[in-house]
């Protein structure tokens, strides 16, 4: 047995470190209904989107796959599901996503209410009801198997692949030595790194799979920069990483790839579903911000862990993420909205295994309700889901 932390269990086995009420539009027409059930009932977020209908194919199944994950993570005791009702993603897909978790689910249709305000009134009913039960639960003992956690990253610079990065990836990998699960993503930010991840896959399946979608993103970003006329926005990595001290992509992600230490590798899983197993997983997905954290909590991670060297506020609704720092002056900028500074490590005040433990602890203390710096400041806006070209 391993470490423990206090979360929600859900009757699907699974463990919140939250214990929200989720309103989800399955279409952007009714996403301001959902945001007003949401504002009237305390102990809910809202996720508003803009995507839903006029989509089809891949583009349209990732869009309903990545909603029907974040209506099943378990940091979500119920969901009210808000349809319009001519929309192709239907209310009813959605709703028949989330039921088999066991968790309360409701829906309410404007269309077939009669008009917003009628359906604002109806899905403010369902979300008082849920939360109402919601109060009434405690937390209890849990394993730290229980744990998934999102790696992510952004406005990186020199101080993220020194320190920041590396002491996570001691966090995570004492978090997957005792079973809980974390995920690296962000491909387009581990190009020229594949080889050495492959190196860690647990067999030659998983080898096969890193080298295949890090060399597919790399295929897709040469299409998409073939035609720019203005060659700054041919670069891959931001003005705010050359600032930070970064020369290259390739740089950059022999950096970023230290987020996921040392662990093997035990699955590569597609964006918008939930990994088959335990342990080290690698996402295919982009390296935006916000579809990152999108794509991590549809698979069911809990926390998210956000090392930032230039400093970044945003988060997530009903999903906490802990900023972390390697540069000591951004920390003292940006006090209120980075909760580790593993800026100490340069300084010389802590070793890096050290920090490694600091934000290991961090992550059991948020699992059992500590909030995150986003949390207490109201970030939400990480919520974006992916879309194919």
């Amino acid at each position: 047995m391993g470490d423990k932390f206090l979360g929600f269990k859900r009757e699907n086995g699974s463990v919140g470190v939250r214990n929200l009420i989720a309103i989800i539009p399955s279409v952007f027409c009714s996403a301001k209904v959902a945001q007003r059930i949401s504002e009237s009932v305390p102990g809910t977020v809202h996720f508003s989107h803009p995507v839903g209908c006029s989509q089809v194919g891949e583009d349209l199944e990732i869009t309903a796959k990545t909603l029907i994950g974040i209506g099943r993570n378990p940091n979500f005791a119920g969901v009210v599901v808000v349809g319009l009702g001519c929309e192709r993603f239907t209310p009813q897909e959605l709703f028949e996503g989330i039921a088999p978790t066991g968790k309360m689910v409701e829906m309410v249709v404007i269309q077939d209410e009669g008009d917003s305000i009628k359906a604002i009134d109806i899905g403010t009913r369902h979300a008082r009801k849920m939360q109402q039960v919601a109060s009434e639960e405690r937390r209890v003992e849990a394993d730290v198997s229980q744990l998934m956690i999102g790696l992510n990253c952004g406005g990186s610079d020199t101080t993220s692949g020194l320190v920041a990065n590396p002491a996570l990836g001691i966090a995570s990998d004492k978090l997957v030595a005792q079973g809980g699960s974390s995920i690296l993503t962000e491909l387009t930010e581990l190009l020229g790194t594949e080889h050495i991840l492959a190196r860690r896959a647990i067999n030659e399946q998983v080898a096969s799979d890193i080298l295949r979608v890090i060399r597919n993103m790399e295929e897709r970003l040469k299409q998409q920069t073939r035609h720019s006329s203005n060659e700054k926005r041919k670069n891959l990595i931001s003005t705010g990483n050359y600032d930070g001290g970064l020369s290259s992509v390739v740089e950059k992600s022999l950096g970023g790839m230290k987020k996921s230490g040392n662990a093997q590798f035990v699955e590569v899983f597609a964006y918008g579903d939930a990994p088959t197993k335990k342990g080290l997983l690698l996402l295919d997905g982009p390296g935006h911000d916000g579809e990152v954290t999108t794509g991590q909590a549809a698979a069911g991670a809990q926390i998210v862990c956000f090392p930032t060297g230039r400093g970044t506020p945003s988060g997530f609704p009903g999903v906490p993420v802990i900023k972390i720092t390697g540069n000591p002056r951004t920390f003292q900028r940006m006090k209120e909205n980075i909760d580790i500074n593993a800026g100490a490590v340069i300084t010389g005040e802590k070793s890096l295994q050290e920090m490694g433990e600091e934000i290991y602890q961090e992550i059991l203390a948020v699992a059992s309700g500590k909030l995150s710096k986003a949390e207490v400041l109201g970030h939400d806006e990480q919520f974006c889901i992916t879309r194919m070209p």
